[in-house]
């Protein structure tokens, strides 16, 4: 049995592959302690996770603005002395990180005391933290076709994100029944990721009654601190009712993605991981300021393997036709089904817990020989 630390604190996209890989690995005998930020989005996501060990750990994001660069220096110092201190306490057998601001910390501690590092980077585009960390990491995840430059062949492996074990495809009946929706009636979802996106929550809103005419349901995430939820009753064209839900935050993400025939959202990695494990079609909307413009790379190649539609933020006003035209097009979510599900054939999971329980394995001595085979008479 070995012990591991895992950084995974920030955004949904980075906490849960971390809370994926912490099930896997308690599930084979091993121990976790995962490390999240302070941020209230973090909070929220581990209240279903009430039998692992999360540590809130000092550290803010980069800025190029003044103040902020003063702060994340202040702050990720004062994460690697926190980190420091927990190895030293913890002796963990093995780090790893899903980049983001709490990875610098935990990962140059870890490197310190000799600990193996392992880093995983699931968008096209790899984020500062994974460029740094993974000059220094004995393992270095990435996508299928993402090469790092400075880091080590011998220390790269090539592998999707780990998902956690509750998304799976569900019956659309019983996943819309669990969400107060009809089973009769379309079903467009709409959200942002953890974070939210006001211009997808306003643009649910604006085109809220057109939709409900064509007889389309509408559940929106809104994010947290993007207003109050609500549900509204709207009428078809026929007079039918229709339901509309907008809501802060949603955990039931299986049954999100298992009621929906359509979904718009951002096209963090997290997202598009689970899109494609519940087989669920999107029309992507790349947030513009990602850092490296990584999600607009996400969605490229998600549109290039034919999960659904990449569409840039300045073509919105083209969103609502683009929706009607698909989701009333059934042969065309079949095909987008179809190709989701060949996307999924990788269990990304099973090799990376594979690879780390051989990356912390002790050294074979080679000093060693086979005791002699017992004579036969």
């Amino acid at each position: 049995m070995s012990k591991f630390l895992i950084s995974c604190g920030g955004t949904g996209g980075h906490l849960s592959p971390g809370i994926s890989l912490a099930e896997g690995l308690v599930s084979r005998g091993h121990t976790v302690t995962l490390l999240i930020s302070q941020k209230k989005v973090d909070a929220r996501l581990i209240e279903k996770y009430p039998h692992f060990t999360f540590l809130r750990i000092p550290g803010t994001g980069f800025s190029w603005n003044p103040v902020g660069l003063v702060r994340c220096i202040l702050s990720q110092a004062k994460g690697l002395w926190f980190c420091l201190g927990l190895t030293r306490r913890l002796q963990p057998d093995g780090i790893v990180v899903f980049g983001g601001f709490t990875s610098a910390g935990v990962a140059l501690a870890g490197g310190l005391r000799g600990i193996p590092v392992a880093v995983h980077e699931s968008n096209r585009v790899p984020g500062l933290a994974i460029r740094i960390l993974g000059r220094f990491a004995r393992r270095v995840y990435l996508p299928p076709g993402i090469r790092l430059p400075g880091v080590r062949a011998a220390a790269t492996r090539f592998m999707g994100m780990p998902v956690r074990r509750e998304i799976t495809r569900l019956p659309v009946e019983s996943a819309r029944a669990a969400l107060g929706l009809a089973a009769n009636q379309k079903v467009l979802v709409i959200f942002g990721g953890s974070q939210g996106s006001g211009p997808l929550n306003d643009w649910a809103r604006n085109n809220l009654a057109t939709f409900a005419a064509e007889g389309v349901q509408v559940y929106c995430v809104t994010g947290l601190g993007k207003g109050a939820g609500e549900t509204l009753e709207l009428k078809t064209k026929a007079g039918a009712p229709v339901r509309a839900v907008f809501t802060p935050f949603c955990d039931q993400v299986a049954e999100l993605l298992s009621a929906a025939d359509l979904v718009v959202s951002r096209a963090g990695a997290g997202t598009i991981a689970e899109l494609i494990r519940c087989a669920t079609p999107a029309i992507l909307v790349p947030y513009p300021q990602a850092a490296d413009n990584h999600q607009a790379a996400n969605a490229a190649f998600f549109e290039r393997q034919g999960g659904g539609i990449a569409l840039d933020q300045t073509f919105m006003a083209a969103l609502k036709s683009e929706v009607l035209e698909v989701i009333f097009n059934d042969a065309l979510i079949r095909k987008f089904r179809g190709n989701l599900q060949r996307m999924d054939r990788a269990n990304s999971l099973a090799l990376m817990l594979d690879d780390l329980e051989a990356l912390v394995a002790p050294p074979r001595d080679p000093g060693r020989t086979r005791a002699p085979a017992p004579s036969v008479a």
